[in-house]
């Protein structure tokens, strides 16, 4: 009996003589998404330790640069006035901004620990609702032709999908899925916002928007009517006869005004003449001695 107490005794006094202090953290979640202008806390729990007063530090690594996000018992950076530590290692980000989103390091350092350092990474990030999109949508499209409607924002965050209604009416993204729009021939680009009508139909006429959304939310355009008109061969054929009649009489008119001496292609310069050639054995005439001279074989 007094044999198995010693046994007992000496089992555990190994056992304290052989534990093994270490800083070991956890979190209670590595990837977290927040809110822009919401509030988010990154856990950084301290499972074992025995310093007292460790060092705690946060870094904020954006684009692989590394810098200090809380530094000798104070936050500083980007984040300085709107950020703060929880107990034991947490960090409380106030007003969430987009510029937020990145890899967080949390950091525990104690002196007196056998294992005195650990660390635990954290993924932050921060979803920005979607801005009024640009939406494009034709005012008038002939029946049978092709056309493409477009809409796009560069705000959200993540990246937005859209979703294009007609006339309040929400258009599934492959119309073969509905009754209602099984004979449409649109092709629908929920990623890139584009909506491709192969042969349009007078029953796609109407007033389309669209909607951007993530999951922060969602913005819409205003609506934009959208025009089908039949297509007329009597009203094309007389724009044509009408074109070649007017052509024919341009023809025409040029020519008589040509032919009446109104359009003449001849130029005559301002300086282009000769200077009269005289015989150097005969007098000259000038103009203020009348019409003619007495010669000298006049006889009176």
């Amino acid at each position: 009996m007094a044999t198995g107490r010693r046994v007992l005794v000496t089992v555990l006094l190994c056992s304290l003589c052989c534990v093994t202090f270490a800083v070991i953290l956890r979190t209670t979640d590595k990837d977290v998404w927040a809110n822009e202008f919401e509030s988010i806390e990154l856990t950084c729990l301290i499972e074992s330790i025995s310093t007292n007063n460790p060092r705690i530090e946060w870094k904020k690594i954006k684009n692989g640069v590394p810098s200090y996000v809380y530094f000798q018992n104070k936050i500083s950076g980007d984040l300085e006035n709107r950020a703060l530590l929880r107990e034991p290692a947490n960090l409380l980000i106030l007003n969430a901004s987009r510029s937020d989103s990145a890899l967080y390091r949390c950091e525990v350092a104690a002196i007196d620990d056998q294992k005195p350092f650990d660390e635990i990474l954290i993924r932050l990030g921060v979803r920005v609702k979607p801005v009024v999109p640009r939406c494009s949508v034709p005012n008038s499209v002939t029946a049978g032709s092709s056309t493409e409607l477009r809409c796009m924002e560069s705000e959200g965050y993540p990246l937005s999908h859209y979703q294009w209604f007609r006339n309040n009416e929400e258009l599934p993204e492959d119309p073969k899925t509905s009754i209602r729009f099984y004979n449409s021939s649109y092709v629908m680009n929920a990623e890139t916002g584009s909506l491709k009508f192969r042969i349009v139909r007078k029953e796609d006429a109407g007033e389309y928007h669209c909607q951007a959304r993530n999951d922060a939310g969602y913005a819409k355009c205003a609506q934009q009517l959208m025009e089908v008109y039949d297509f007329d061969i009597g009203m094309m054929l007389s724009k044509i006869v009408a074109g070649v009649i007017a052509f024919i009489l341009l023809t025409v008119g040029l020519c008589l005004a040509q032919k009446h001496g109104y359009c003449s292609c001849r130029e005559h310069p301002e300086h282009d003449y000769k200077v009269p050639e005289y015989d150097s054995g005969k007098d000259c005439v000038s103009a203020d001695e009348g019409h003619f001279r007495h010669k000298s074989s006049f006889l009176i």
